[in-house]
């Protein structure tokens, strides 16, 4: 038997759906506004990704729960996070869309 969402279930998944949004939103803008400063290590990278497509997935289960404008600006910054890893190798190692290195960090062969 189906039964109705409670107000309190309701309430958990839109604030669910509000910081799937903002977390989604915030990487991107960090990602395309800060350079890298480092390479991950391979396994840090997957968990980023999979971190992202996680995001991106509860996002779209969560569509219904939340303001539709908020939904689509977040579903735009997950589907840019990926897009950022096709920009070059480095920002497919990094995820950021470019690349500075500090004094002192190790910096790659290039």
């Amino acid at each position: 038997m189906n039964r109705p969402a409670t107000t309190a279930g309701a309430n958990r998944q839109w604030i669910l759906f509000v910081i799937l949004s903002c977390y989604l939103i915030a990487t991107f803008l960090y990602r395309m506004i800060e350079p890298a400063h480092e390479y991950l290590m391979r396994s840090a990278q997957v968990l980023q990704i999979g971190f992202d497509l996680l995001g991106l997935l509860g996002l779209i289960g969560l569509r219904k729960h939340g303001p539709q404008p908020l939904f689509w600006a977040a579903l735009a910054a997950g589907i840019g996070l990926f897009l950022i890893r096709t920009h070059g190798d480095a920002s497919w190692w990094t995820g950021h869309f470019s690349s500075a290195y500090r004094p002192g960090t190790s910096r790659p062969d290039l």
